[in-house]
């Protein structure tokens, strides 16, 4: 199973804030992601969010397909509550109000994998 994980630039000394909104996100009612014909399309495993400083990584675990991820969040009301709470924090504005806009942001903010490591892919002995 595919990881992602995409960046956010923050105002450095407000780690303690955002993590207090992180902590209070609601999360996606299923982790489900469908096309717009209403087809399974993939599913979200599970995140992680990781900062320090000025950087702030949300580690994406998911089955499926990669670009159905975005469409799948920016639907989800948390989200965008989450993003509202955050744009003070942010060092870089964003528009991710639309589910255009959320895409956008997501599909820039993502970061090349290099390495994808598991059990999966241990030599056979």
């Amino acid at each position: 199973m595919p990881y992602a994980a995409i960046t956010y630039r923050v105002k450095p000394g407000n780690e303690d804030a955002i993590a207090e909104i992180f902590g209070n996100f609601q999360r996606v009612g299923t982790p489900t992601m469908r096309d717009a014909d209403g087809s399974e399309v993939g599913r979200l495993v599970g995140t992680a969010v990781f900062i320090k400083d000025e950087f702030m990584v949300r580690v994406i675990h998911y089955e499926g397909e990669y670009a159905a991820i975005a469409g799948h969040m920016a639907a989800h009301p948390g989200v965008h509550i989450l993003e509202k709470q955050l744009a003070p924090y942010l060092a870089e504005q964003r528009d991710t109000g639309t589910a255009e806009g959320f895409g956008n942001y997501f599909r820039n903010a993502g970061m090349r994998c290099i390495s994808q490591l598991s059990v999966d892919t241990l030599p056979q002995s």
